[in-house]
């Protein structure tokens, strides 16, 4: 039986201004945060092989309370990374396949007339679960994409006028295939930005690919997987990287490398303040993941890349054959490190 989404966490827990004063998170607190977060990065981990930093990423966006975004071409483990993460969180999950003919109203419920109580009732759509995936995002129309933006920015839908609290925690695992593949449309920019990351999971090495075949001629490693987080330890964890501390000299790091995005002469845009909001929230989340409730030089070099790449735009001039990481990894360089 598939488990209903907590709305009363989801009441109790209202989102807190980006603009919040970053306080220290305890030794105990975080403590036990870091163990919670291992036990759930050992449990993915025993179902994707040979991709722990991806997973990490994956769980950084969580403790992050953000969404993201898995391109890579199919049968990498995508959609099984998605599946594996909601299994192990005792959370509502629903799995959303884009597809061109796919309406907003597919995604998020529609009302319909009760002719008895001579009311318009609303049925909800299953955007409303704690842990959604949207498998292959961009086959569907720019129209639907849209409309997953107040979804993902505001953690509420509108629906003919009536507006709805999603349940807390909601996170979104999106998917898709590189947009040169058939029967794709590019994400809007306004969408890339509301993903807190962009990761690819790419080829496995031999070795493991060899154990990944051995593993699933005997069994399914999904079956071994079972909740290990319910929503209000997720949301305890959410709360915790809050106050992961990041030193000052940290923070000008981190600004020194999102305003050389926006003086580079190869973009027309550099990374929004809304960007740089996330990639704060990231590093505290990764120092997390890592064992630690404090940030270093390190963590933000790590994430760099998998937050900020997706949100930069070209000059038209330079945008055959060029990777944003790249771009980014050059700007790192060039940056001195605080000591």
């Amino acid at each position: 039986m598939e488990k209903k989404p907590n709305l009363a966490a989801s009441q109790r827990r209202t989102r807190r201004e980006e603009d919040d004063v970053i306080q220290a998170v305890s030794t105990e607190e975080s403590a036990a945060c870091i163990a919670r977060i291992e036990e759930l990065v050992t449990q993915i981990s025993g179902v994707i092989v040979g991709k722990e930093e991806t997973i990490r990423l994956v769980v950084t966006a969580l403790c992050a309370r953000g969404h993201l975004l898995l391109e890579d071409i199919p049968g990498v483990g995508k959609t099984t990374l998605a599946r594996t993460l909601a299994r192990s969180l005792d959370l509502s999950f629903q799995r959303i396949q884009f597809t061109p003919d796919l309406l907003p109203s597919d995604v998020f419920g529609v009302s319909i007339y009760n002719a008895q109580e001579h009311a318009f009732e609303f049925t909800p759509g299953p955007i409303f679960s704690n842990v959604i995936l949207a498998d292959e995002i961009n086959r569907a129309t720019p129209r639907t994409q849209s409309a997953l933006l107040e979804a993902m920015n505001e953690f509420q839908v509108t629906v003919d006028r009536q507006t709805y609290p999603l349940p807390q925690p909601f996170i979104v695992l999106a998917t898709q295939n590189p947009v040169e593949f058939k029967g794709t449309y590019p994400l809007p920019e306004s969408q890339l930005d509301r993903f807190l990351m962009k990761i690819h999971i790419g080829y496995p090495a031999l070795a493991d690919e060899k154990r990944i075949i051995l593993g699933r001629t005997r069994t399914d490693p999904l079956d071994s997987v079972t909740p290990l987080l319910g929503a209000e330890e997720v949301l305890e964890i959410q709360e915790a990287t809050r106050r992961v501390r990041i030193a000052d000299e940290l923070l000008d790091y981190l600004l020194a490398i999102v305003q050389a995005t926006r003086e580079s002469e190869h973009l027309k845009t550099g990374v929004s303040p809304r960007g740089t909001l996330a990639f704060t929230r990231a590093v505290q989340a990764y120092a997390l993941v890592s064992g630690r409730d404090f940030v270093l030089p390190d963590d933000v070099k790590a994430l760099a890349a998998p937050v900020l790449a997706h949100r930069l735009i070209p000059r038209i001039h330079w945008k055959e054959g060029w990777h944003a990481e790249d771009l980014i990894a050059e700007i790192v360089a060039s940056i001195p490190v605080p000591l």
